[in-house]
């Protein structure tokens, strides 16, 4: 099987695992939505010293904030980089576990909203977009992207470019009015 460092940051929650095919070897994660720099190589150096080492990593391109979903995927570029193993990019939302054939998941976007999408019988029917809540009717939020369907996503998926969904806060001084 293949040994897969999984790494999520789109939320508030840095989340780092590592698996053997669907087997979870290691699973740790932070609170703190400033704070993935820091975490996410506590949650990596831990993972190394207890699991074998990886032969891909498998990291959630988002939507999420700009920074947390950066550190995410510079960091799994960099991991792979160095040691010369694939990166496989999976959308965070589609990595949310939910036990039901129709629903919308969100996470929180800040600036009082949410990225959402939904799905039905598995896939992806709808989204990923950002939104006011008001604007989704029914989405399950306070949901984490779980790291076995994170890897076993990266099978049909390599999403390349991260998934921001809207402008960034910054302009270049010439574009501003």
């Amino acid at each position: 099987m293949t040994i897969s460092l999984a790494i999520d940051t789109a939320t508030s929650r840095t989340i780092v695992g590592i698996l053997d095919g669907d087997k979870v070897l290691f699973e740790g994660f932070h609170e703190g939505a400033t704070e993935h720099g820091f975490a996410i190589t506590e949650l990596v150096v831990k993972a190394l010293a207890v699991c074998p080492k990886p032969d891909q990593v498998v990291v959630g391109m988002g939507p999420g904030p700009f920074t947390g979903l950066r550190v995410g995927i510079t960091f799994a570029h960099s991991f792979a980089m160095a040691r010369d193993i694939p990166v496989i990019g999976v959308c965070s939302l589609d990595a949310i576990a939910v036990d039901q054939n129709e629903y919308t998941v969100a996470i929180d976007a800040r600036r009082k909203e949410i990225y959402w999408a939904s799905y039905k019988d598995g896939q992806r029917v709808a989204g990923p977009e950002v939104s006011k809540p008001a604007e989704v009717s029914g989405f399950i939020i306070d949901q984490y992207p779980d790291l076995k369907k994170l890897v076993a996503l990266s099978a049909s998926q390599n999403v390349s470019e991260p998934m921001y969904l809207r402008r960034p806060d910054a302009v270049p001084t010439a574009e501003r009015k």
